[in-house]
């Protein structure tokens, strides 16, 4: 079955849905709206027969449509609330771009909004549909690299300074939303430490940092700047097996999966405790392979998944519950760069029964 789209907003991101849309089997790109309709139509292109896209300006016509199975926004994040909740209330599957709102309480009106309409609410976290991201997240489901020990994640560049949110908000979902994906259970992290600059007097944080403890004692560590003349986007994770390094700027080998690492036996008999540790600490230095990845554009697949996600009546692998504990991490970072750094406390996100399944969801 083909399903019927709509894109909403053909700025920035908009012409990457509307391109993966139109290529994709499982969808009709039926219309694009935007306020602008010479910009719509120029995203659109030369698009006609069977394959012509309507262009709409309007969001209150284009949701009256009835033959329209979802809509996919792709404007500012202090519209998707409102948008959002209009194409729930009209009866369309929604898929949103990062970040899903602008507060939890945004969220939670939203997630609630699509179990009533028992429609299917979508976070666009693109980087969760990369190959690479979903190598990272088998090793550590299956086990291959052990028990998480440290997460290290930097995503600097020369970057455009935004007008309306700090450096935090701007790039840090991305990482976040990536742990969400790659950690058991989620993102779901106590607390949450912040500190931030602006060196360059832009009125908001152009450098940001980011630490949260994770379960068992492990470290997640977020680095974020719009100010580096350097792009470096890099993950490191850290196991008791096995550690991996992802080099997004290195499409040879975007993922190393390091043999290496420090064992401790504290089951060594010394008097001290001191010593106790040294003597059963031991270097493993083995072996780094690079497994082959495929490549292919991450939003393909995110589209199937809606469409997956759509027919068989279940929670997409980036659903509401995950861009709402994004969403919780960056209010509670927010509360911590306001207080100078201090730790802040990020509250649960409460769990939503869907609306095909009695079963609470949970982290995909």
């Amino acid at each position: 079955m083909t399903l019927q789209v709509a894109v909403i907003g053909a700025g920035y991101w908009g012409p990457n849905l509307v391109r993966n849309f139109l290529a994709s089997p499982q969808w009709r790109l039926a219309a694009v709206c935007d306020l602008d309709e010479v910009r719509a139509r120029a995203v659109v292109g030369g698009t006609v027969g069977e394959n012509s896209v309507d262009i709409e300006t309007s969001l209150e016509r284009l949701l009256a449509r009835d033959d329209l199975d979802a809509v996919a926004i792709a404007t500012p994040a202090h519209s998707h609330h409102g948008i959002v909740m209009a194409a729930l209330a009209a009866g369309k599957h929604v898929v949103v771009e990062k970040p899903l709102a602008s507060s939890t309480l945004e969220a939670d009106e939203m997630i609630a909004a699509a179990r009533d309409a028992e429609r299917v609410l979508m976070c666009d976290h693109t980087y969760c549909y990369t190959p690479v991201v979903r190598r990272i997240r088998e090793a550590i489901h299956s086990g291959e690299i052990g028990d998480v020990l440290f997460v290290d994640s930097i995503r600097i560049n020369l970057g455009l300074v935004q007008p309306d949110v700090n450096v935090l908000w701007d790039l840090a979902p991305h990482d976040l939303s990536i742990l969400d994906f790659i950690l058991p259970g989620g993102l779901r992290p106590e607390v949450v430490a912040a500190h931030g600059a602006d060196p360059i007097g832009a009125g908001r944080a152009c450098v940001g940092y980011l630490t949260m403890p994770l379960p068992d004692g492990a470290m997640a560590h977020v680095h974020v700047n719009w100010l580096s003349p350097t792009k470096i986007r890099q993950m490191v994770v850290g196991g008791t097996k096995r550690t991996l390094v992802w080099d997004d700027q290195n499409p040879q080998q975007r993922l190393s999966i390091y043999d290496r690492g420090i064992d401790v036996d504290l089951t060594a008999r010394t008097a001290d405790m001191s010593d106790r540790r040294a003597a059963g600490v031991s270097y493993r230095l083995g072996d780094m392979y690079a497994p082959a990845l495929p490549e292919r554009e991450a939003l393909a697949a995110m589209v199937t998944e809606f469409a997956a996600a759509i027919s068989e009546q279940r929670p997409p692998l980036t659903d509401g519950l995950g861009g709402r504990r994004v969403l919780s991490v960056l209010e509670a970072a927010t509360r911590s760069l306001d207080g100078g750094g201090r730790l802040a406390d990020v509250p649960p996100t409460p769990p939503v029964a869907h609306w095909a399944d009695s079963s609470t969801v949970v982290a995909s």
